[in-house]
């Protein structure tokens, strides 16, 4: 199943997706996708998405105690 780190930063999201691929190397380093917010006309809205496939839940935990370390929080996608 597909996760989705959210952040507001596309900073932190690229930080998180470098990490997360030395932490991981199976996956390579995740895709950091940019998402706009519906209704939202200002570019400054936007979220940054990484996206995770194939982890487990001993590996997503720890992807959630990173992703919080930059204010970012988890979605399934």
């Amino acid at each position: 199943m597909r996760q989705l780190l959210v952040f507001h930063e596309r900073a932190d999201a690229e930080e998180v997706a470098e990490t997360l691929g030395e932490w991981f190397p199976s996956l390579g380093v995740p895709r950091v996708v940019r998402e706009t917010l519906a209704g939202e006309d200002d570019a400054e809205d936007a979220q940054w998405l990484v996206v995770l496939e194939g982890l487990g839940a001993e590996s997503l935990a720890r992807a959630d105690e990173l992703a919080a370390r930059y204010d970012g929080w988890r979605e399934e996608g």
